[in-house]
């Protein structure tokens, strides 16, 4: 056999044994051990992957419960048995699962909503799109747009339009993964606790003339409902902000409300639960 070949083979031979005998080194001095608990929690977790829980995904939020940098009933969409379920993992105790749900902040649909008028819009229906061309058909640039792109990005089905161009929230099947408020252009989808019941359904910063122009639900900043409220509706560019850490419901004068902008979400449910509470509060 010809000299170099063997000179070439021994070469690349010692070179695969130096390179193995480096790369098992490497792997018992670099190697992590990764906690099993973790493999543990992604498991019982939804692996829906939405984010809901401010991280990259599952095996990420499964990481940091492990880790102690996240509280075990951080996952919203898993709900009350996944919290469980981890905190036996964890050898922890149980906590009670926030329940997240997406509330449409806009009230001003196809009947309540002034459309412009002249050139109707025959392009691309998304919402998205319509900011960014048309503004929509609708006059008030802070509204809802009716595109449905808030439907399409709901994974859990849990978001439909309804007859007047608004979306509804299905809130037995809502996760509060918070992909709709991603997805919406106006900023008039948000994510609260389902039992937070008093909010003001209007996005509309225009003055209070422009306000009732374009919709007449729109809020038109009277300030009413911020007057006597101790710092708990705040007003801001002629839209009341609620400040919930500070609301007192029994200082909230929500008749007074015109177009009825500030209302609760189940009127019922919040005269129920005032009543317990003993809050005389009128509900519109």
């Amino acid at each position: 056999m010809d000299i170099t070949i063997i000179i070439a083979i021994a070469t690349m031979g010692g070179l695969g044994f130096i390179f193995a005998g480096a790369l098992a080194v490497a792997d018992k001095k670099l190697r992590v051990v990764e906690d099993p608990k973790i493999a543990e929690i992604n498991d019982v977790l939804p692996n829906a992957n939405c984010g809901a829980c401010g991280l990259a995904g599952c095996y990420d939020f499964a990481t940091n419960v492990v880790d102690g940098k996240v509280k075990i009933n951080g996952c919203p969409v898993g709900g009350q048995d996944v919290v469980d379920d981890i905190a036996r993992i964890m050898g922890m105790e149980s906590s009670d699962s926030i329940k997240l749900v997406a509330r449409i902040l806009c009230h001003g649909g196809n009947a309540e909503a002034v459309m412009k008028e002249g050139a109707e819009y025959h392009g691309p229906q998304g919402c998205s799109v319509q900011t960014i061309v048309a503004g929509g058909q609708k006059m008030c640039l802070y509204g809802c747009l009716g595109g449905g792109e808030c439907v399409d990005a709901c994974q859990f089905g849990a978001i439909f339009m309804n007859e007047n161009g608004l979306p509804v929230v299905a809130e037995e099947l809502c996760t509060g993964c918070g992909q709709c408020v991603e997805a919406c252009p106006r900023g008039i989808i948000e994510i609260h606790p389902d039992d937070r019941e008093l909010f003001v359904f209007c996005k509309n910063h225009d003055d209070p003339k422009r306000a009732k122009e374009v919709c007449n639900v729109a809020c038109f900043g009277c300030g009413i409902c911020a007057r006597k409220s101790d710092g708990g509706i705040e007003m801001r560019d002629f839209l009341p902000e609620i400040n919930y850490d500070k609301l007192d419901l029994s200082k909230i004068p929500i008749d007074k409300c015109k177009t009825g902008a500030i209302r609760f979400v189940h009127p019922e449910k919040a005269a129920e639960l005032l009543k317990q509470e003993d809050i005389e509060v009128k509900v519109n």
